[in-house]
């Protein structure tokens, strides 16, 4: 499950930024006629995968022109295996382009909004310096929404581009149940004022939007860009109960227990971990002799002691399994743990936008135990996914939990709906998608 260390290999451009910027300069003329270039410096999280998506399907469908990806150093050492999808490449033309450790060192962590202001202008800097370097006629960001501040200045890159739209929250209203606060209705007004200002960018192309109802609502602002749904990627894959055998057995999970799983950047406080352990520790010792708890992700260095401790805690108190896997989990891992789950934990703290944990879930055929808040809470109940609940209260996801300790996780959700979510979310459909236009 951890992380390979980095080799350098030759799917790596390496660019002596200095002469090739001369010379891109000097021969404008002599450019491909499609350059892709798409920029993201994340390599946790959805990222990695949105990139491995992408990456494979150029090289499948040798699709023409050039596809450079920018991404961070620490994408090489934690995701080699994708950075090697490039040798399969027929035609050669796609590269992975790492910013140097400088660049990475010099960029502000996103620690307030101010901070998150400037990071803005930071990676809008690198990104028009890269475009330059590898004559670029045309950008994907793959994070559109932390570009907001550079866009709203009006600033410009050297070629036209197309954005993936996160977290949209002004539509949230049209929702079941859905009652803001005065903070959330400032943040609606706020996106309504700026979001049009910059879908007027002379630049921009496309706005992918995760967000499926939120379309209509951003076609009202009349922007020149094509407002397009983007569906949330997910490989479906079969996993054969023997090998999910294994898995448990390695882990040490106990046969009479059910397997409630807990997935992602667990350091996270809006993974909602904290509330799902104050919610295991009041249901009735009988019902946690079947429930096994599985954390899976990467907790953090300061988060680590308070948890395990509370863990700790719980587990001498009451007869519940916990089984904490504090690492970097593979493709292959992350397959293993949904389809030997039985119930998919997203617990959320006011989450907003699509989680990819509700495709994993649907396309492994697993219920889910969803907050009931935002886009999240939306899509569970249209699709018939499983259980929500205000997963702000640990009594709560107390209550959901106990339900599916009660009855059988299969009695939970609609599979045919699952099963058609899953596929509305293909990988073929999104990388489709986003070469259609981009």
């Amino acid at each position: 499950m951890q992380a390979e260390s980095f080799k350098p290999n030759n799917n790596i451009l390496s660019l002596n930024r200095s002469k090739i910027g001369r010379q891109n300069l000097d021969n404008r003329d002599n450019v491909d006629t499609h350059n892709l270039l798409v920029f993201e410096l994340g390599y946790t999280g959805h990222y990695p995968s949105y990139i491995r998506h992408l990456a494979q399907y150029w090289c499948e469908k040798e699709l023409p022109g050039k596809l450079d990806i920018i991404v961070s150093p620490k994408f090489l050492q934690y995701h080699a295996d994708v950075v090697d999808i490039a040798a399969s490449c027929i035609a050669r033309n796609l590269n992975f382009v790492p910013i140097t450790p400088d660049e990475e060192a010099s960029l502000i962590p996103r620690n307030s909004s101010i901070h998150r202001a400037f990071r803005s202008l930071q990676e809008w800097t690198l990104l028009c310096k890269y475009a330059t370097l590898l004559n670029a006629t045309q950008c994907l960001l793959l994070y559109f929404d932390s570009f907001q501040t550079a866009l709203l200045l009006g600033t410009r890159l050297p070629c036209p581009f197309s954005g993936i739209y996160f977290r949209p929250t002004f539509h949230y209203s049209s929702f079941t149940h859905y009652l803001p606060s005065f903070k959330e209705r400032l943040q609606h007004w706020r996106e309504k004022f700026i979001l049009p200002k910059i879908l007027r960018h002379p630049q921009m192309q496309n706005l992918f939007c995760l967000d499926p109802f939120a379309v209509k609502h951003i076609e009202q602002f009349l922007s020149k860009a094509k407002i397009v749904h983007l569906p949330d990627p997910v490989q479906v894959d079969y996993v054969p109960v023997d090998q999910q055998e294994k898995f448990k057995e390695r882990l040490g999970i106990e046969p009479s227990r059910k397997i409630f799983l807990l997935f992602g950047s667990l350091y996270d406080r809006r993974k909602g971990l904290e509330q799902l352990i104050e919610a295991i520790s009041t249901i009735p010792p009988f019902l946690c002799q079947k429930l096994c708890l599985l954390l899976v992700g990467q907790l953090g260095v300061s988060e680590t002691s308070l948890i395990k401790v509370r863990i700790a805690e719980i587990s001498q108190s009451l007869p519940v399994q916990i089984i904490v896997c504090d690492e970097f989990v593979s493709d292959r891992e992350v397959h293993l743990c949904f389809h030997s789950s039985d119930v998919i934990l997203a617990p959320y703290q006011h989450h907003i936008g699509m989680s990819g944990i509700l495709v994993q879930a649907a396309a492994a055929q697993k219920p889910i135990l969803s907050s009931d808040y935002g886009l999240m809470g939306e899509i569970t109940r249209r699709w018939q996914l499983g259980l929500t609940v205000d997963s702000t209260e640990p009594s709560e996801i107390a209550k959901g939990l106990i339900q599916f300790l009660l009855q059988s996780p299969q009695e939970f959700g609609n599979r045919a709906r699952m099963k058609a979510f899953a596929e509305q979310n293909s990988v073929e459909r999104f990388a489709n998608t986003i070469f259609q236009y981009a």
